[in-house]
């Protein structure tokens, strides 16, 4: 199996500092990251560890839903799924992950909304991304559109 790579180069302190994280292995772009813009409500142009890991649920969520749905014997038509993903104090000091949302809304011929609902909390657990995660509270908002 593959292994994917993403590199940061880093310059300054946490909190004067700021760095570009480049997407190694697809070569599809270098972006900028900012302790500050990390923490503030509006990102204005970085990303954050928190929106890559955003990206990389979602993504991996919908490709394991519509596995499922297929094993189920439904058809999915389209799925749009978002993870938003909630960073905040750590109990134990510093900061923390505190919990993802993950909301799909599908479009699958061949399913009822129960069959629908069955194999998208299955894909809420069966996801690589959500193993990976697993230490983290992932909540599940799904439903047929």
């Amino acid at each position: 199996m593959p292994t994917r790579t993403a590199r940061t180069a880093w310059n300054g302190t946490l909190e004067q500092g700021s760095g570009q994280v480049e997407l190694s292995s697809s070569g599809v772009g270098t972006y900028r990251v900012s302790f500050p813009k990390r923490t503030a409500d509006a990102a204005d142009g970085t990303t954050s560890p928190e929106e890559l890991i955003a990206a990389a649920h979602a993504s991996c969520y919908a490709m394991q839903l519509s596995a499922f749905l297929a094993e189920a014997g439904g058809t999915p038509e389209s799925l749009d799924v978002t993870a938003d993903v909630t960073l905040g104090p750590d109990p134990n000091g510093g900061l923390a992950i505190t919990g993802i949302t993950l909301t799909v809304r599908g479009e699958v011929t061949g399913l009822d909304a129960a069959g629908f609902d069955k194999a998208a909390q299955a894909a809420k657990d069966g996801c690589p991304v959500s193993k990976a995660l697993a230490g983290t509270t992932i909540t599940l908002d799904a439903a047929l559109a």
